[in-house]
């Protein structure tokens, strides 16, 4: 799936358009007329203003900041990372704290927060649960696509947070982005820096018969593909993690790089990998 503009619809987006437009070597276009409009309306109007004939989607720049539009389809879909929305708050507020899988996955526990590598961190969510419940979390996303989405979402939900939720700024205070691939990261990572937890989430390969896959899952694999290193990226993680490595899969899955883990936490959709390296805390 190709980018094929930035297209701001508030006056204030410009300068931000501008950034996104050089960095990624597209046209930046004003549609501040089209006002929130979206789906078949944008798509005629971008018609009308650059030949978008082999893009596949567009960044959009609304008051409500980055999105990624998808085009040319009946059922369009725009993807942004959301830290400060309705759902991720009651989440954060209701979803079970400590007592969610991943937060047993990764060791946390009473006193114990570990320091965590998320390096597959797509839009961030995951990354956010861990920050949320106490641990320091830096994130990887070596798409860049997705990665103008997440390092978007975090500095809009910090600029909401300093005007209305503190507790939120603290939280996102404990991620930070590093503009790597996982691979070249992992190498070049000093002692210092290794983390008690590297976690992992990899893209799985679209089952062929599945026509209900959700719509957002459908462009993040025509996006980021089927992460074909994973089990590559496995073996480097355990030569860097302190504690433990963590592998979110699909319910029935097969492990990473035929490796047995040293247990598993089930869902019922997905489940938990984990490979302990060291007891956490020692």
């Amino acid at each position: 799936m190709k980018l094929g503009a930035v297209v701001y619809l508030d006056a204030n987006r410009q300068e931000q358009a501008q950034a996104l437009s050089h960095s990624f070597d597209v046209p930046m276009i004003a549609g501040m007329e089209l006002g929130a409009a979206k789906g078949k309306q944008l798509d005629r109007f971008l018609s009308e203003k650059l030949s978008i004939s082999d893009a596949g989607c567009v960044f959009l720049l609304d008051s409500n900041g980055l999105a990624l539009h998808t085009l040319g389809t009946d059922d369009g879909v725009c993807i942004r990372a959301d830290f400060h929305g309705a759902t991720v708050t009651y989440r954060r507020n209701k979803g079970g704290g400590k007592g969610q899988m991943i937060a047993k996955a990764v060791g946390l526990g009473s006193g114990v927060s570990p320091s965590v590598l998320d390096a597959t961190a797509g839009l961030g969510g995951d990354a956010f649960v861990l920050a949320s419940l106490g641990c320091e979390v830096t994130l990887l996303e070596r798409v860049p696509v997705v990665r103008a989405l997440l390092m978007a979402g975090l500095q809009e939900a910090e600029q909401y947070a300093q005007l209305k939720e503190p507790g939120l700024l603290e939280i996102l205070q404990r991620m930070r982005v590093v503009p790597l691939a996982a691979q070249d990261y992992l190498r070049e990572i000093s002692d210092s820096e290794q983390p008690d937890v590297v976690y992992l989430d990899p893209m799985f390969p679209e089952p062929g018969k599945r026509a209900m896959v959700k719509k957002e899952m459908r462009v993040f694999h025509e996006l980021v593909g089927g992460d074909a290193d994973a089990d590559e990226l496995l073996e480097l993680a355990l030569a860097v993690a302190k504690h433990r490595v963590v592998v979110k899969r699909p319910r029935l899955a097969a492990a990473l790089a035929g490796r047995k883990p040293s247990h598993t936490l089930q869902g019922k959709r997905n489940r938990y990998d984990v490979y302990t390296l060291q007891k956490m805390g020692t």
